[in-house]
This record gives C-alpha cells, structure tokens and sequence, in this order.
C-alpha cells in the first residue's frame, strides 16, 4: 500500500513546521546599513519564476518570490516546510487529491500594478501561478512539472494552442481556490512529488495584476518581479550587477533552526531569535573568470564565493580543509558534494549526431568512451568534484552508490567502434562519415577559463579517435537559449537538484521534455515508457529496479556521456553570520547577518 509511504513523507516534514509558519518578526528588521556581497559566476537571465531555469536567475528569484512550501535551512537530509502554506499539505484518495491552505496576512511589495492598495496573497494567486506553467505562449521549461498531471490542466492548454490564448478564469477542475485561503489540487495519478513542486521556484506565486502590466510580447515578466518574499529588485544591469533591497512589506520571520551538522552549534548560538532579514541589501556581481572573483574575494569586494576548481589549491588544502592563511584571517569554508550531475550531451535531433540508427548510437558511444573523466576531475577541477556514473547524484532519493556504467573512458574501443560501422579514416588521420564528408563535431562552451579547459580535454578525446572538434563560443544566456530549441549540437551541462528527489533527474531524458529541460532532446520510446511508470510510483526498491533499467537504456543509446559531481567549495568572510549552503535553496541570503562593512 502507498498510504504508509505518502504519511510517512508529509508527516516528516510536519516536524519542521515551527520554523517558519506564525513567525512574526519586528516589522522592518533589516537594517539598510548591512550589505552582503555575493557574486554569480555566470550571468543571469532573468526574474519570471515561469520563465527562467539557470542557477543565478533561481537564487534571486527565490528571495523575491515565495512558495507554498520551502525547505528548513539547516535540516539535512533536505526537509520540507510550510512557507505561504499554513501548515503541510494534506493527501487523500491515495495522494490523487492534496489540499493547502494559504497563511492570512501575507502581501505582495508595494507596486503601482495594485493601484495604490495593500495586495494580499490569496488561493487564487497561487492557482493562477500554476496555470502560468501550463500558458503555452511562455514556453515554460517548467511546463513538465504540471503536464499530464492536473486533471482538466492539459486540455485548457490544448485549447490555449488553437485559439492563441490561455483563458485563466475558466475553471480547472486540477486547481481550484476552495475559499480565499484553501488551494485543492486534483491529481490523474498519485504524485508523491506535488510536495516538491509546491516548494520549487518555478511555483513562486506571483500577482495577475503584476504580469498583466508588464509582461512582454511573449507573456513573461523578465525585469519587473514583485513578489511577496523579503527582498525586491532595487537595481539590475544586465549580465553585470544585481542589487537587492529589504522588502518594507514583508512580515519577517524569527531564526529558529536546529543544528544538524558539525559546527552547526555556534551558529545557532549566534543567530538564534534573530527578527529575520536582518541583510538590508544583497549586491550581486557578475563575474564570469575565475581570476578576478578570487581576487575580489581576497580584497575583501565579496563576502561570499564558490571556490571552483581551477583556483581550489589557492584556498583549500589536499585535507579538503580551507588554507592555513585564510583561516588566520577568519576566513570559513562550508564543502560539500553538490546533489547535481554534469554530462556531455549529443543533440538527439541533430542531423548528424541524432537518431537511434546502430551507426549514430555507434558514433555517439565512442564520443562518450573518447573523454576521460578522471583528467577532468584532476585537471580541471583540481579534485573538486567526483567521477559520476548514474543520473541521480548522491545525497537524492534513488542515487545507486554501486552503480558501474557500461560507458567508460576507452578511446581503443572507440576506435573500434567506429572503425566497424564506416567511420573511416583518410590519410590524414581524420575520419569521414560514411558519405565521405569530413566527420566535425561541434561542441559549445562559455568564454571563460574553466570552460576553456573543459574543450581542450573534449578535444583531445576527439583527437584520439579521428574526430575533428568544432568550438562554438557563447555567453550562457544564449547557449541556453540555442538549448532550449534543441539548436546545441553538444555541450557539457549541469543539473542541480531542483528537489531531493531521482524523479527530478530521470525526467532530463523524458522525450516530451525536450525543449523545455531535456537539453539532449532525447527520444527513446522504451526509456519513455518506463519513466511513465516511475511517476506514479513512491520512493522505493521497485521504482529503484526501474530506474536501472532505464539508465543501462540510456548507456545503450548513448545521448550523453556522465562526468563528474562537484564540491561545493563556499568561501565565507568573517562578517558573515549564519551562513550554510543549502543543497537546495540556490541562495540564502534572507537566513544570514553580516558584521559591519569594511569600506
């Protein structure tokens, strides 16, 4: 029986319900005078929770957005909490219905879309912040979060596809305000996974009347977020600098959080019963190379910073332990292994690299067998990260510690492989198709160091077995965009968990997710059909069989080759108070305090 399962589940999570829900801080608790500083690596795309599925956007929406339900900050394994929601949903009719309700007295920040009125946050808002995932003119990539899964939900897309309009005040009978303050989703099959959903930025419930304002052509709301968490947009350059400030109309919360880790005890000693935010404004600057975020970190410029590879010696030891000479300047390191995996892709709608015909699998498993994932790890990552051989990262619901893929770095029998299927080789050296064309594959990466490496390592495993590389240089905002409409021939991505869960990785290979966050625009029938029946199904032993079955499918036909997970390496200033990366919640800036500010 799945009862067992799904109380089990909710119930866990119930325990942390004292965290956030009735909290009710000083009104005004952050102080303008604390600025924390932090820095993306890569630029933002944009603020519409639909719209937007990069890391940065993500971080920045969800401290301007909230959703029904959040995670507790310090609870690991990742614990489910209460945010808009009053209290943990409830689950009836074996997890097919699931009933929420809305706290009273939450508002959205001030805007001139509410016509000069206090606006509160009701049920209907957060009905409407779904449907927006379903509203075909987004083109959300987060649409596979609620297609084929509220009843009445897809035919009102349907219907928004023939007439060129999503129709948002017809009732659907998968999403239905009750009353002001209760939301009833009506599920076609049991979803274990709604609990997630409800606390995944693409959820974040926004206002009608605030995207009716200023959406653009295509219905987002890219620069003008309004939501109800505790910051708002004060400032934005695009692709440069982002600047946060306090929300004057956010009701705060108390920090009340319980250790879990080691050192988690002085942290709570020093922030516990603090009214919260206490950051008045979040500076947030772009900074693509490796080089001058550490030496803005070293000037004392940033106050936080992920330490990637490339300059990982300069700031922690072989120990994993952060370097004496940071450390007698106060200098923390918070490190982990990231619930995410990275993978090089081979577009499966490419004319050239695509298909499930034997010589394209052929072509593309001797691309897979042709890179070496160690020299990554050891070279380019200077051993901050971990070979990865399954989907599913450790520290996620259905991850196979004992997992040996079939596709490993063999360039001898890659070799083989193509020499078999008429991949020949001229005089010289380079291979042809079977036509007699020059064999090019293009591989895309961004401009900057560690990417640069990352080619040149791609490069040399196509060198070894004949295959001439084509580069292709963008900014990220574009390569995702090109990604988006299954244009990237091949490129290495990076998937970090949007919620704890293996369903949150297996649907990256789901054919009816391409487009949207299947980046290899993968189609194959019988991973297809398996994956269908994993979502109806809880955590456990049997969707764990179904989910190996469908990973030696993928090493099969090859669309992408698994490389590594990485450390998360937080470098942290000593004025910072409270901080601790969650494996989750992709910014914590609303948990945190900082000292005075340096200059």
């Amino acid at each position: 029986m799945r009862g067992p399962v799904r109380t089990l589940r909710v119930a866990a999570a119930a325990a942390g319900l004292a965290v956030l829900v009735g909290a009710t801080a000083a009104h005004g608790a952050a102080d303008p005078r604390k600025v924390v500083r932090d820095v993306f690596p890569a630029a933002e795309t944009g603020f519409d929770p639909a719209a937007v599925s990069d890391l940065y956007s993500a971080g920045v929406i969800r401290a301007i957005f909230e959703t029904l339900l959040t995670y507790d900050y310090l609870a690991r394994p990742a614990k489910l909490v209460p945010q808009v929601a009053a209290a943990m949903p409830q689950a009836t009719d074996d997890g097919r219905t699931w009933t929420v309700k809305v706290r009273p007295g939450i508002h959205f920040a001030a805007d001139p879309a509410f016509g000069g009125r206090k606006r509160e946050l009701t049920a209907a808002d957060v009905v409407y912040s779904f449907k927006r995932l379903a509203d075909p003119k987004l083109r959300s990539p987060w649409s596979f979060l609620v297609e084929g899964k509220f009843v009445g939900l897809d035919e009102e897309t349907a219907a928004a596809k023939k007439s060129g309009r999503f129709d948002y005040d017809r009732k659907v009978a998968g999403l239905e305000a009750v009353d002001r303050y209760t939301v009833r989703f009506r599920m076609k099959d049991p979803d274990y996974n709604l609990p997630y959903v409800m606390a995944h930025e693409a959820a974040a419930v926004v206002a009608r009347e605030v995207v009716e304002k200023y959406a653009e052509s295509d219905g987002r709301v890219m620069s003008n977020p309004v939501g109800t968490g505790p910051y708002r947009l004060g400032q934005w350059v695009r692709s440069a600098k982002i600047v946060l400030e306090a929300n004057a109309d956010y009701r705060g919360f108390t920090w009340d959080f319980a250790p879990q880790q080691p050192g988690d005890d002085r942290l709570v000693a020093r922030m516990k019963g603090k009214s919260m935010p206490q950051v008045g404004r979040v500076e947030i600057s772009v900074m693509e190379e490796d080089q001058a975020r550490w030496l803005a970190f070293q000037g004392g410029e940033l106050d936080l910073m992920n330490m990637e590879g490339p300059l990982a010696p300069n700031a922690i030891g072989a120990d994993g332990r952060i370097a004496p000479a940071l450390a007698a300047k106060g200098v923390r390191l918070d490190r982990f292994v990231e619930p995410e995996i990275r993978f090089i892709y081979w577009n499966m709608r490419d004319p050239d690299t695509g298909g499930l015909a034997q010589e394209k699998v052929a072509l593309r498993r001797a691309l897979a067998m042709s890179y070496d994932a160690a020299e990554e790890v050891r070279v380019v990552l200077n051993g901050q990260a971990v070979e990865a051989a399954y989907p599913i990262p450790p520290g996620v619901v259905g991850h196979d510690p004992a997992w040996k893929s079939a596709i490993r770095y063999d360039p001898a029998g890659a070799n083989a492989l193509l020499d078999r299927f008429g991949y020949k080789r001229g005089p010289d050296g380079w291979r042809t198709w079977p036509d007699g064309r020059p064999l090019v594959i293009t591989y895309a990466s961004r401009p900057d160091t560690q990417n640069r490496q990352l080619e040149e390592l791609v490069k040399k495993g196509y060198d070894a077995i004949g295959v001439r590389m084509a580069p292709q240089k963008d900014r990220f905002p574009e390569l995702l965009k090109q990604e988006k409409q299954c244009r990237l021939p091949s490129r290495e991505a990076a998937w970090v968990a949007d919620y704890p869960d293996g369903d949150n990785f297996m649907q990256l290979f789901y054919g009816p997710n391409s487009y949207q966050s299947n980046f290899a625009c993968v189609t194959i029938p019988e991973y297809d059909a398996l994956y269908k029946r994993t979502v109806r199904m809880p955590p456990g032993p049997e969707r764990d069989r179904l989910y190996r079955e469908m990973v030696r499918i993928l090493e099969a036909y090859a669309p992408h080759r698994m490389t590594v997970s990485r450390y998360r390496n937080q470098l942290i200033q000593p004025r910072v108070e409270g901080y601790r990366k969650h494996p989750t919640l992709p910014s914590q800036w609303q948990y945190i305090d900082v000292g005075a500010n340096p200059n």
